[in-house]
């Protein structure tokens, strides 16, 4: 058993989705924007608190798959490993905190989604759609409906 430190976290993409092959199969990385909500009793209403942000990066199908599923915006709900760094950039100490994602899915209590299975090395997985969204089929090619 590892130590790594396993998080779940639910908000929001905040940057395009950047996809790379690799000699060791595809990665994906965006940064994610996690707010926390809390009831403010002397307003009477819903306030913000203070946003975090995270690197999160995903290899091989899952990387693919989030490129062509995710777009800026969308709320989703982030599971992996946490990795926290500290680097020097122009003379200054910065603290990176980067999530190496196991899973990746939308909030559904915030929307919907369909869910497409997809081919091992279908070349149409990382196109972008009409309309924004990414991934879809290719002439030809067949996908699977997920069935309930």
């Amino acid at each position: 058993m590892s130590n790594d430190t396993l998080v779940t976290v639910v908000g929001n993409v905040a940057t395009a989705v950047e996809y790379k092959e690799t000699a060791s199969g595809g990665a994906a990385r965006f940064r994610f924007a996690v707010t926390p909500r809390k009831w403010d009793r002397e307003q009477g209403a819903w306030v913000d608190g203070h946003t975090s942000f995270y690197t999160v990066w995903a290899w091989r199908a899952l990387g693919a798959n989030l490129a062509a599923s995710v777009s800026v915006g969308e709320p989703l709900v982030v599971h992996g490993r946490l990795r926290v760094r500290e680097d020097e950039r122009e003379g200054v100490r910065k603290i990176f905190v980067d999530i190496d994602a196991v899973a990746v899915g939308h909030d559904l209590s915030r929307g919907t989604a369909a869910f497409r299975r997809v081919s091992k090395g279908d070349p149409g997985l990382v196109e972008r759609r009409p309309g924004g969204a990414r991934g879809g089929e290719r002439g030809g090619e067949r996908k699977e409906e997920l069935v309930s």
